[in-house]
Order: structure tokens, then sequence, then C-alpha cells
């Protein structure tokens, strides 16, 4: 695994519904939540979520329950998916550190959704699936477990709001920054 100084983590929300997608809706990133972990210290800096306006979906009440996020917000405060993609070059060095995430999910719909809008993909190569390092690490826990449960099984507490990009990037970071220093 290879790994820079500082870790980029990321953590995507996309509108979503209870059942199917309606007639002619797509799941779409409408949150990045990003931070910059130091990777020896742990340190968490430059943490935001970055809202992004849907263009092939709304936001569906059961998205609102899960994510707080709302059409409105995303209308008023969300900027195109691109000028997100901008940010993570510009802001946050994205195509030169590490990054992570929990789970695969988030790699995928990036580059999905790169394809998707025409845009150059912004991420590094070098990706740290932070669920699969955590089952291969924790002395019990053997299998892919969601992040909360992860969180309880290291005596940690989620900070924030679960399924809000912001909050579970800095969570995020905790088990990844727990993992590195066990894999020392």
């Amino acid at each position: 695994m290879k790994t820079t100084e500082n870790i980029l983590i990321v953590d995507l929300e996309a509108t979503c519904w209870e059942n199917r997608p309606p007639r002619g809706q797509e799941s779409e990133i409408i949150e990045i939540g990003v931070c910059i972990m130091n990777a020896k210290t742990g340190k968490i800096y430059k943490n935001e979520g970055i809202l992004i306006k849907p263009q092939h979906s709304k936001v569906s009440p059961f998205c609102t329950e899960l994510t707080t996020l709302t059409q409105n917000m995303l209308d008023h405060e969300g900027i195109m998916l691109d000028d997100a993609f901008d940010i993570l070059r510009a802001e946050y060095d994205s195509e030169e550190l590490t990054w992570a995430s929990y789970g695969n999910y988030d790699l995928n719909m990036l580059q999905n959704q790169a394809r998707r809008f025409y845009t150059d993909y912004p991420m590094s190569d070098d990706h740290i699936n932070v669920k699969t390092l955590f089952g291969e690490i924790h002395p019990t826990i053997r299998k892919s477990v969601g992040m909360n449960r992860a969180l309880g099984e290291l005596g940690m507490t989620l900070e924030g709001t679960h399924h809000r990009g912001v909050d579970d990037a800095k969570n995020i970071a905790k088990i990844l920054h727990w993992c590195l220093q066990k894999s020392l």
C-alpha cells in the first residue's frame, strides 16, 4: 500500500430512493465530503462538504431523511460536478495524494460520474479501501463491517451526522489512522 504523508479522505453522498429511482432519474453525487489526514499523527484538517447540484435526479424525501440534504439546499449552495472536481485538484491535491474511502462505492462512483459527465477523473491511482483494510487488521473482525460498527469496535463514537460526507470523512480518518498504526 503506497501512502503519502497526508492522505485525502473522501466520502460521497448521492441521490437515493427507498426503492427504485423514478423513471428518468439516476443516482448521482450530491456531496463530496473531504478531509486531509496526516498519516503519522492522525491530525485531520481541511474538512468540508462540497455540495453538488444533481443534473438527472431530484433529492427524494428518503434521501433527505438519510443525509439531511435537501433539493433546496443543493439548488442554492450546490455547484456543478466538474467544478467540485476542480476544487479537489486545486485545494486538496487529489491527483497527487493517496486517497481513502470506506469501501469501493466512492471509487466506483467517482469513476462512473467522471465518465457520465465527460469530465476528467480527479483522483490519484493510489486508493485505500478502509473497509477492507480494517477487516484485514482488526483482531476479531474478519469481514466487512459498516463504518459505524467499525468505530464501535474501536471504542470510538461517530461524530456528526452519519451519511453526511463532511462528517463521515472525519470518522473514516479515525478508523484509517488506527489501521495505519496497527500495520506499522
